[in-house]
C-alpha cells in the first residue's frame, strides 16, 4: 500500500506505541498535502503523548471504527502545536471534511474546548 494513497481515505487507523512497545490503534481523519499526511487531534490525547516519546507509527486505510482496509505502512510522526500550524491544518481539514468538520468543532467548543487544546500530527514516510 502506498503511503500517500492512504491519505486519500476519509479515515485512517493510526497506530502509536506505548513504552513497552504495545501498539494502540486509533481511527482518525486525515488530509494529504504534497508528500505529507496530517491528522487533527486533542493536544492532551494519549496518542500525542506517545508520539512525543516515539515518532515511529504505522497507518492503514480504515473505516470509522478503525477496521483495517489495507496493509499497514510505517511512518514518522511529528506533533504540530503552534498557532500557525493549527490554523493551517484547520483550513486543510475544512477543505476536505466541510460541514462534518465544522460540526465536530462546534461540539468541541460547546464542551469548552478551544483551538488552544488542538494539536496536529504530521506524518511522513
Amino acid at each position: 500500500m502506498d503511503f500517500l494513497t492512504i491519505g486519500e481515505q476519509q479515515y485512517i487507523n493510526l497506530e502509536t506505541f506505548k513504552k513497552d512497545g504495545t501498539g494502540v490503534k486509533t481511527p482518525v481523519w486525515v488530509v494529504k498535502e504534497n508528500d505529507r499526511l496530517f491528522v487533527w487531534t486533542q493536544a492532551d490525547s494519549w496518542k500525542v503523548k506517545r508520539i512525543r516519546r516515539n515518532e515511529d507509527v504505522k497507518l492503514c486505510k480504515s473505516d470509522a471504527r478503525g477496521t483495517p482496509l489495507s496493509d499497514w505502512v510505517s511512518a514518522k510522526a511529528k506533533i504540530l502545536d503552534t498557532q500557525a500550524d493549527i490554523t493551517t491544518l484547520r483550513g486543510r481539514m475544512l477543505k476536505k471534511y466541510g460541514m462534518m468538520f465544522r460540526l465536530i468543532n462546534l461540539m468541541g467548543r460547546l464542551r469548552g474546548r478551544s483551538l488552544d487544546g488542538i494539536a496536529g500530527i504530521e506524518l511522513t514516510q
